[in-house]
């Protein structure tokens, strides 16, 4: 099986009750980036974005942010 890479966004503007572009403004990270991030759009990510985004949060563990699935091919 292959593995993938998710990126928690919605869970995360949910948890924290706040919208995608609220996160975009207090993480400095484009908004357009977030919502491909959301919505599996992106194939790369952009470990700045995720340190950005677990500072932003307050985020001390990455699991909180990323997770790795596997996926049928």
């Amino acid at each position: 099986m292959a593995k993938k890479v998710i990126v928690k966004i919605s869970e995360l503007t949910n948890k924290h009750n706040i919208s995608l572009r609220e996160l975009s403004r207090l993480s400095d990270v484009r908004h357009a980036a977030l919502s491909e991030l959301a919505n599996g759009k992106r194939e790369n990510i952009n470990f700045n974005h995720i340190v950005r985004i677990a500072e932003a949060l307050e985020i001390q563990d990455i699991r909180e942010i990323v997770d790795l699935v596997e996926v049928d091919e």
